[in-house]
């Protein structure tokens, strides 16, 4: 018969485990969203383990890249959930959605660069893979209420905006823009994009 000490000890090994998962995926993504070319070694240092538990989690630099995107994605998924986007107002539900990108930018901002998740693609969710049919069903509910433009297919309109947040970010990036002056270009340009002139969105 197994006591309980015994049994417990594979679960703390689980958990010390998950622990240093999670340390590790939050160290790479605020060293390489500041350094995309950090080694190893910085990654391990900033999460207070090893080099070698690095390894022992992740096999290779991929590997941590991959788990590190796969991670976003889910956060992402979890922002545009509270985003409302499937029964705000459409023009309001398109500020929610600009607003879910933000949000994960500043947490992710090593992924502006779209190299970084084509070369680490991670064997689960891709945040460009999870975001655009959130969007496009979100233009597709606009379009059917009369509040976007009916004519541009959806999948172009979402690209589009996607585009448009992107080139706003690097607009932050480079120092030509405040935070708040690139949102509010943002989504005005998307807005106007989509079919919805000057109105403003909830929050614009």
């Amino acid at each position: 018969m197994v006591d309980a000490h015994t049994a417990t000890r594979p679960r703390r090994r689980r958990s010390d485990a998950r622990r240093s998962i999670d340390a590790i995926l939050d160290a790479a993504r605020v060293v390489l969203g500041e350094r995309p070319d950090a080694s190893m070694e910085e990654i391990a240092t900033t999460a207070n383990v090893t080099r070698q538990t690095v390894y022992a989690h992740f096999a290779s630099r991929d590997a941590l890249m991959a788990a590190l995107i796969e991670v976003a994605a889910a956060e992402y998924a979890a922002l545009l959930d509270a985003a409302a986007l499937d029964t705000a107002p459409p023009p309001d539900a398109l500020a929610g959605f600009l607003d879910a990108g933000w949000r994960f930018l500043r947490r992710h901002p090593l992924l502006l660069d779209l190299t970084v998740s084509r070369v680490h693609r991670p064997e689960g969710d891709d945040p460009h893979d999870v975001v655009p049919p959130r969007l496009e069903r979100l233009i597709r509910r606009g379009q059917h209420t009369g509040d976007f433009d009916p004519v541009p297919p959806a999948a172009w309109l979402a690209a589009a905006v996607i585009g448009l947040q992107h080139a706003a970010a690097e607009e932050i990036s480079e120092g030509r823009l405040a935070p708040p002056e690139a949102a509010a270009l943002c989504l005005r340009s998307a807005l106007r994009l989509c079919g919805s002139g000057d109105r403003p969105a909830a929050g614009g």
